[in-house]
């Protein structure tokens, strides 16, 4: 089998690009984790990676003030440079211009702790439990130049108890991520997705609306 070359950008712990390493364990895994890259210095998830023998890289955005541009070239240069095939942002605290999106069409991934559309941004818990959502949970998508705005691959959710807190929640979102990113990926690498007039084709199959989800509703 041929394994797509994936690069993961963290900004701290990378608890889901610990599970993405967990899945690319198995050698059935489509795909193989061969870098990891923060734009912080101190993030938690470069032991982790390099515990688990996988190539780093620091891009620090600090050196770079606000000039987001270079910063992205320099990101560029690191992902050409180990030969990466698809790149996942798991907990990556950056705004990626749309020069840098458009050279991964298609091979860009993203996680957000929230059932888009719903609750683009951030604090995305707190919202959901202000606005007395019934239902909440996460999504993986594919990158565009609009914040949290690119096709869905994968949906996964649960639901929001009477006595949750923020904390709480995101704990029983996080679950359902560590499942559905992996499962994501391995779609793509394998080559299984598509996007037509926008919307995620998976084997042909339009990827069902948030509406559509039956809640895990994990402990």
């Amino acid at each position: 089998m041929s394994h797509k070359r994936v690069a993961v950008l963290i900004s701290g712990r990378g608890s889901n690009m610990a599970a993405l390493i967990e899945a690319a364990k198995d050698k059935k895994y489509p795909a193989e984790i061969v870098l990891v890259v923060s734009n912080r210095p101190d993030a938690g998830g470069l032991a982790t990676a390099r515990a688990a023998g996988i190539a780093t890289e620091i891009v620090d955005h600090t050196l770079f003030g606000k000039d987001r541009a270079a910063f992205d070239g320099a990101l560029q240069a690191v992902l050409i440079k180990h030969k990466v095939d698809i790149v996942c942002l798991a907990g990556f605290l950056r705004l990626l211009t749309p020069a840098l999106v458009t050279q991964w069409p298609e091979r860009m991934l993203n996680i957000h702790p929230a059932l888009l559309p719903a609750f683009k941004g951030l604090d995305t818990h707190k919202r959901a439990i202000a606005a007395r959502a019934t239902v909440h949970g996460t999504t993986v998508h594919f990158v565009s130049a609009e914040l949290d705005s690119g096709p869905i691959i994968a949906q996964g959710a649960v639901f929001v108890r009477g006595d949750d807190t923020e904390e709480t929640l995101a704990a029983r979102v996080l679950k359902v991520e560590h499942r559905i990113y992996p499962a994501a990926l391995g779609l793509v690498a394998q080559g299984r997705v598509r996007v037509v007039d926008g919307r995620c084709l998976i084997d042909d199959v339009p990827v069902p609306d948030a509406a559509q989800l039956v809640p895990a509703d994990i402990p």
